[in-house]
């Protein structure tokens, strides 16, 4: 397989109705985007890794940390078309959306999303996904986690908010669910923005469904880790004792 160009981008906005000001909360005396932005850089395979944003105060805070970034539009809906903006501006091969709640994401979950010898067919169109099992029982039936399944070539069947399987038959199941990674070629990025949502899509607010539905291939990659997404500031808090007691460890 040839050697690709693949970038890391890292969506960033201030104007989340949920957590105003997500990427810039303080974890330890930095930002969380400076964290992500960082795991980031430590993956061999990213050429480049930007944070890709549409307010200044972000792209300020990545001028104080010499983090690369690059602005984009306000009007986005979703991270996946802030990255398709960013594929018309940077040339590459692959480019992986890293969530910019993520600052516990380690390098090898990045690296795990890009495209191995057994994608090389088609490469052209490439769409992957990460996915973990689930071990706290919790958060199968948690909304924020998106379940999917796999079939036996490892392309994604079916992915909701809800459990998936329904437990009907017994409960010895391991849930899997969605790391906020995913890789995407160009072209891949282009049928995204082409194609307008489904009632599905907008019911369960999973723009996955807008590749299912349409036939499209989703490769599910599979890899043991430990994720924590902040969505709250309940979940911030939990992010600040595990990087603190990281940081006690390694002073």
């Amino acid at each position: 397989m040839k050697k690709l160009r693949c970038i890391g981008v890292i969506p960033s906005r201030y104007g989340s109705t949920r957590f105003p000001a997500k990427p810039l909360s303080d974890i330890c005396g930095k930002p969380m985007v400076w964290y992500v932005y960082h795991q980031a850089k430590k993956v061999k395979s990213l050429e480049d890794v930007v944070v890709a944003t549409d307010d200044r105060r972000i792209a300020q805070v990545c001028e104080k940390y010499n983090m690369n970034y690059i602005m984009t539009s306000d009007k986005h809906k979703t991270p996946n078309d802030r990255v398709h903006e960013v594929s018309t501006k940077i040339d590459a091969d692959i480019y992986v959306c890293i969530n910019g709640d993520e600052p516990l994401i380690e390098p090898e979950v990045i690296e795990k999303s890009l495209p191995d010898e057994n994608d090389a067919e088609d490469l052209e169109y490439y769409y992957s996904n990460i996915i973990t099992t689930i071990n706290n029982p919790v958060e199968v039936v948690d909304p924020t986690n998106i379940k999917a399944v796999a079939n036996a070539k490892g392309d994604a069947m079916w992915a909701s908010r809800s459990p998936i399987p329904y437990p009907k038959g017994n409960m010895q199941f391991e849930y899997k669910k969605i790391v906020g990674i995913a890789a995407f070629s160009k072209k891949a990025l282009q049928f995204y923005v082409d194609t307008p949502r489904s009632q599905v899509e907008c019911t369960e607010e999973l723009d996955l469904y807008r590749f299912l539905e349409n036939g499209k291939k989703v490769k599910l990659k599979e890899i043991e880790c430990h994720t924590l997404s902040v969505d709250t500031p309940k979940d911030l808090e939990k992010v600040r004792e595990v990087i603190k007691a990281r940081l006690n460890t390694e002073g």
